[in-house]
């Protein structure tokens, strides 16, 4: 009867241990199942900083407001002509790459995504900056009017990316890449505005009353510009037409102003 009781009880004893067993190892799983941990969307949110827009100073620096904190955030890979540069002039193209910046950040909460090295020589943050889900740099270089610059290791995540959208930019024509021999690899290169007569002078080049200058770019764009358009006094002419229809009819399009 002794042993009987003994193996009885050993038994129930075993019983016990397996059920605990199996509990403490269903537990583990389902507390790694929900882990977030190694996730892509933990690995996204981790790589991102929520900011709110405080102003726009220009087509690509902002001040932001981070943890109670105020910064100026410069956005990685992308250069936009000047408009407020206290050293240089006005550049072409400035204030509409300034004026698309303020249209999709004033008064907006921002994504900020850092790369490797996350400020520069100034202490400004370095960042690829996303409103609404979209990327700003990539709206600023679909447009045309930014360009792709500041390549520095290791700061170079989204470089391809950008490029291929600046090279679309490019054949079309549009923005910074309208303006023939405008940008170069050190930045914008506006031609200096040289002093004309107020009547067109009666030449051979330019026929009386032909006045509108169709230019080539080293692209091969071929673009019109008409008297009192922004870029007409600094656009040096490959041909003179008389007439808009005279201009479109020889494969030249209207400059984007």
């Amino acid at each position: 009867m002794n042993h009987f009781l003994r193996t009885l009880c050993l038994a129930f004893l075993l019983l016990l241990t397996a059920c605990g067993t199996t509990e403490t190892s269903s537990s583990s799983k389902q507390g790694a199942s929900t882990s977030p941990l190694h996730t892509e969307e933990a690995e996204k949110h981790k790589s991102t900083v929520p900011a709110e827009v405080i102003r726009v100073i220009d087509g690509d620096t902002i001040k932001v407001n981070v943890n109670n904190k105020e910064e100026t955030v410069r956005f990685l890979l992308v250069d936009t002509p000047e408009s407020v540069h206290p050293t240089k002039p006005i550049q072409p193209f400035g204030p509409e790459a300034s004026q698309l910046t303020k249209k999709l950040l004033t008064g907006k909460k921002v994504e900020l995504e850092l790369d490797v090295s996350e400020r520069d020589k100034y202490g400004r943050l370095l960042a690829y900056v996303y409103v609404d889900g979209k990327s700003v740099q990539e709206e600023l270089l679909k447009k045309g009017l930014a360009r792709v610059a500041y390549v520095f290791a290791p700061n170079t995540k989204y470089v391809d990316r950008y490029r291929k959208i600046e090279r679309a930019a490019r054949e079309k024509g549009i923005g910074i890449w309208s303006l023939e021999n405008y940008v170069q690899e050190d930045g914008f290169h506006p031609k200096k505005e040289a002093k004309q007569p107020k009547e067109p002078l009666e030449t051979e080049d330019h026929p009386s009353g032909c006045n509108i200058k169709g230019n080539i770019s080293t692209h091969g764009d071929k673009i019109y510009h008409v008297p009192g358009g922004r870029y007409y006094r600094i656009t040096k002419p490959e041909q003179w037409f008389c007439t808009v229809k005279e201009a479109e009819r020889a494969g030249f399009r209207r400059s984007a102003e």
